[in-house]
This record gives C-alpha cells, structure tokens and sequence, in this order.
C-alpha cells in the first residue's frame, strides 16, 4: 500500500471512529430523553429536557461536520499524483509533512508524522496551488516544500 492510500484510510478510520461517538451520544440522549419524560415534574424535569436538546443540538452538528469530512474524503483520488498540491497531496516540507485531505490531526506511515488538514485552514490555503521548491512563511517561520506526490 502506498503512502498515500495509508494516509487516506487513517482520515478514512479517524472520520468512522468520530462517526460512531457521536452515533452513540445521540443515541444515548434519546434514551435519556425519554426517561426523562417518565420522570417527577418541574423545574428540574424541565432543565434537564432543555440540557438534553441542547447536547442533542451540538451532536446534530457533529455529525453534519463527519458528513461534510465524508464528502471531502470521497472526492480525493489516492492514485492521482500532480506536482502542483492539490486535495489529495502528499507534501514534504524541510519541517513538517502534510496530508491535503481533512482536519484529523498527527497521522504516521513508515516511522514518519504527517498531519491530515483541511485546504480551507490556514496552511492548508498556503500549500494548495503550490509546487515543489516553493517558500513561503507561516507563522513567521520559513518552509520549503521538498516533494509532493
């Protein structure tokens, strides 16, 4: 298996692993919800119902961000190699590698870290477009990407 098609299932495991946490939070809200409905009455019973939507509130948008990664992921093409850093690249920097692909964090394949970002945060907008040999500064240190694939 390629570095790339690696990197892409470790996004692909990071997103289903997220998935399923918050599955299971709405799930359990559900339950919780509608023990709450069998409970005692009164102010207690009622906060406790709004503080349940609420989580049920923020998982709901959880999960519309997994969905929203699902689709990133599902556009990337793992055979495809360009020179010019594009979704889907691979880009080795003289400090840090990088996955062009989702936000998923510290990735490892062969010994070596690579972070998963997103083309919409801040070095992921400095990086798209790019091609090898190019410098540019982030966070007023200076990088130069060595090799994209």
């Amino acid at each position: 298996m390629n570095i790339k098609q690696e990197l892409f299932k470790q996004c692909e495991a990071f997103v289903n692993k997220r998935a399923q946490t918050v599955e299971e939070i709405i799930s359990s809200n559900q339950k919780a919800l509608h023990s709450e409905t069998k409970s005692s009455a009164g102010d207690k019973h009622e906060t406790g119902r709004a503080m349940l939507q609420l989580e049920m509130e923020k998982a709901s948008q959880q999960f519309a961000g997994i969905q929203e990664m699902k689709e990133i992921l599902s556009k990337i093409n793992t055979t495809k190699t360009l020179k010019i850093a594009h979704l889907g690249s691979v880009i080795f920097t003289d400090t840090t590698n990088y996955f062009l692909s989702i936000s998923a964090g510290k990735l490892t394949f062969g010994g070596d870290d690579f972070f998963a970002i997103s083309v919409s945060s801040p070095i992921g907008k400095l990086l798209l477009g790019s091609n090898e040999n190019k410098e540019f500064s982030f966070n007023e240190n200076k990088i130069k990407i060595k090799q994209i694939l």
